[in-house]
């Protein structure tokens, strides 16, 4: 009966392990972006019509998870299984638009694509102009 019980322990011990490491490293993998999209860059002027039309976008799409300025604390971030992470530091910034483009547009675990969830590529480059907005 104790090694029954011994066993059972072990393999729900090691069966809980390996949901936790392949949790913690999906979270951790570095988000690849084509070269193509990396040297993209915008068509949309980041003039005040731009960003104010990324802010509306952001109030409907992003906010939730990303929170109201970007510092992923957004009122669905705790139910998240990766990190929304904070938009404002100088490492996401320091992102080419083009990266942040395709991040958007394909998405990948809970952050959801957009490309068919907004309008165009306009309304991915008025967020982006937005976005840029963000600082710590």
């Amino acid at each position: 009966m104790k090694s029954r019980i011994f066993r059972l322990f072990f393999l729900f011990s090691v069966a809980m392990t390996a949901i936790i490491l392949t949790a913690f490293k999906q979270g951790k993998q570095p988000w690849v972006v084509p070269d193509k999209f990396e040297k993209m860059n915008s068509p949309a002027k980041a003039d005040a019509n731009s960003v104010k039309e990324g802010k509306e976008l952001w109030g409907k799409h992003c906010q939730s998870c990303h929170g109201k300025s970007g510092l992923g604390d957004g009122s669905k971030a705790a139910q998240l299984k990766t990190e929304p992470g904070d938009l404002t530091v100088a490492a996401f910034q320091k992102q080419s638009n083009g990266a942040l483009f395709y991040k958007i547009s394909e998405g990948r675990t809970d952050m959801p694509s957009f490309k068919k969830k907004v309008e165009g590529d306009e309304d991915i480059w008025n967020l982006i102009n937005y976005i840029r907005t963000f600082k710590k």
